[in-house]
C-alpha cells in the first residue's frame, strides 16, 4: 500500500516561514492531482491548495493565496508546501492528499474526502509567538 508521510511542521514565530514535504512510497507519478489540506483545532479539515498536473491548475483558498506555494517533484516522489509570513489562524495538522485521477484542482480541495484516494497522517504547524 502506497504510503504518504508528512514533515516539516513545527513552532515557528509569526511572520515566519516553513518548507512542509510530503514523500510517497510508490509513484507520485500515478498521482494526477494533489493537495495540501489544514485541520485547525475545533475545525473541520479543509483543503487549502490543491494542483491537477494534466490541465497545469492550481488553487488556492483566499486566506493563505500570495503566502503559500504547493509543488511536486515526481522523480522525487515528494510533494511540498511553502509557507510563508505564516500567522496564527495557520496553526493546524497538515495533511497531504492525491488522487489518481485528474481532478478539477478546486473542486478537490473544496469536495475533499469523497474525492481523495490516499491522504498522510499529518504534521503539526503551530505558529505563535
Amino acid at each position: 500500500q502506497v504510503q504518504f508521510v508528512e514533515s516539516g511542521g513545527g513552532l515557528v514565530q509569526p511572520g515566519g516561514s516553513l518548507r512542509l514535504s510530503c514523500l510517497v512510497s510508490g509513484l507520485l507519478a500515478d498521482y494526477s492531482a494533489i493537495g495540501w489540506f489544514r485541520q485547525a483545532p475545533g475545525k473541520e479539515r479543509e483543503g487549502i491548495t490543491c494542483t491537477n498536473s494534466p490541465y497545469g491548475t492550481t488553487y488556492y483558498t483566499d486566506s493563505v493565496k500570495g503566502r503559500f506555494t504547493i509543488s511536486r517533484d515526481n522523480a522525487k516522489n515528494t510533494v511540498w508546501l511553502q509557507m510563508n509570513d505564516l500567522k496564527p489562524e495557520d496553526t493546524g495538522v497538515y495533511y497531504c492528499a492525491a488522487r489518481r485521477e485528474s481532478a478539477n484542482a478546486e473542486a478537490m480541495c473544496l469536495l475533499g474526502e469523497s474525492v481523495i484516494d490516499s491522504w498522510g497522517e499529518g504534521t503539526q504547524v503551530t505558529v505563535s509567538s
